[in-house]
């Protein structure tokens, strides 16, 4: 493999760790599905959740919004490790959230993924999640009013 190879590889691998970040914060399961080899697993022992197939995690985010009021994740590059057709690595999380049953907080974590060359790009075929860190204090925010209602409220002052 050329160093030009692995350059691109890296980056590639780096687009698909960001567009898993970016299915999260924009609530697009059907995207994060599509991001895993057919039978890519998503595992999240915290929690507990072990997903296996597009399927199973198409059909866990179709229930996310149920039970999540909000999640801000924000994901800082770690390590990759490339080995031919396949690689392994890295990436560190930190989050911010709360359920529809009031509970929240913050947390720090690490993403372990494992990834596959496909012939459609680069796909994890598992991610695990593992909590290092968490703080369930009572969050003092809230996410931004709707638009509608902060102009309400703007002339009714």
């Amino acid at each position: 493999m050329s160093d030009f190879q692995a350059v691109a590889d890296r980056v590639e691998i780096e687009a698909l760790r960001g567009e898993f970040t970016d299915g999260v914060m924009m609530r697009d399961y059907d995207r994060i599905a599509s991001l895993f080899t057919p039978d890519g697993a998503l595992r999240m022992p915290n929690i507990p959740v072990e997903l296996e197939g597009r399927e199973a995690i198409r059909a866990w985010g179709r229930r996310v919004p149920d039970v999540v009021e909000f999640l801000v994740q924000n994901t800082h590059p770690g390590v990759i490790r490339l080995d031919g057709d396949t690689a392994s690595g890295r990436a560190y999380i930190s989050e911010v959230g709360r359920g529809r049953d009031g509970r929240g907080g913050m947390n720090y974590a690490i993403y372990h993924d494992r990834y596959q060359r496909t012939c459609d790009g680069w796909k994890f075929t598992e991610r695990v999640y593992e909590v290092r860190y968490e703080d369930a204090s009572q969050l003092a925010g809230s996410p931004p009013r709707p638009e509608s209602e902060s102009h309400r409220l703007i002339r009714t002052r």
